[in-house]
């Protein structure tokens, strides 16, 4: 697949990427998130978890950390929507390229960009009052010790709140769903389900699990997207993969394959 090159005008994109659930997330460039992805919308996805964190009861500065934050896009977010301190951290991009981006959005006083790997976080005890990740988690957070060595980050009482793909139903052998074979990669195999989310946190003792659940149509969205993205991004690698993605979700139609959102509560 080929870069496209005549953009869709400004206007024809806004309009394409408005969506009714997302009214924050539609205040934003729509050339810009697309510029700046990783992945799904990762705007629409934290305006999804944002209710269930309870972003909107923190108060001003309350200080936040973007676990895995890719070009930054959702500190961004974080920054403006909320007011918060956001520390942007990420292992890949380069924090140097995030202070650019943050800059020109007008957050650079806000946002602190960061290099750091999910497992030797530079940050004391107690330092935040919500942690946040967006289509990250799943890399990192299904190891059974995780959670717990995150979470002693949070002050008593923080939120950790998370959104990931997701699989409707748990496989029940060592084979993926027959009719995603085509496409399934080792990586998927960090997707799982709401239920599995909420027990895999419970039971480590880190928080007390207030959400775990599945974005309805869900899929619909990251379609939408992955067609936007295959039809709109200069950068080739992205375009690839996104049309990829856009098949596997067409055949899927929804059957395996969505986001779920999880939250929880430190004592």
């Amino acid at each position: 697949m080929l870069v496209n090159s005549s953009p869709t005008t400004p206007d024809a994109l806004t309009r394409r990427v408005t969506h009714p659930r997302y009214p924050r997330s539609n205040g934003y460039d729509a050339r810009w998130t697309v510029e700046n992805q990783m992945g799904p919308h990762a705007l629409w996805l934290l305006e999804w978890l944002a209710p269930a964190l309870g972003l909107d009861a923190l108060p001003p500065g309350a200080r936040v950390l973007d676990l895995g934050c890719g070009r930054a896009m959702t500190s961004v977010f974080l920054a403006r929507e909320y007011g918060l301190q956001v520390t942007a951290a990420d292992l890949w991009v380069e924090p140097g390229d995030n202070a650019v981006r943050l800059a020109e959005a007008g957050v650079a006083d806000r946002v602190l960009p960061v290099r750091a790997e999910a497992h030797d976080l530079p940050f004391a005890e107690g330092t935040f009052d919500a942690i946040v990740s967006i289509d990250a988690y799943q890399y990192f957070g299904t190891d059974d010790l995780y959670l717990p060595s995150l979470t002693r980050l949070l002050k008593p009482g923080g939120r950790i709140g998370v959104v990931v793909p997701a699989l409707r139903e748990e496989p029940a052998g060592t084979e993926p769903p027959e009719h995603l074979e085509p496409w399934w990669e080792p990586a998927f195999w960090c997707f799982h389900t709401a239920h599995w989310w909420r027990r895999h946190w419970g039971r480590s003792g880190a928080v007390e699990v207030e959400t775990a659940d599945w974005l309805e149509d869900g899929w619909r969205d990251w379609l939408l997207w992955c067609d936007v993205v295959a039809e709109e991004s200069t950068d080739d690698f992205h375009v690839r993969m996104a049309g990829r993605s856009a098949e596997m979700l067409r055949v899927d139609q929804g059957r395996a394959l969505g986001f779920v959102r999880v939250v929880g509560r430190r004592d």
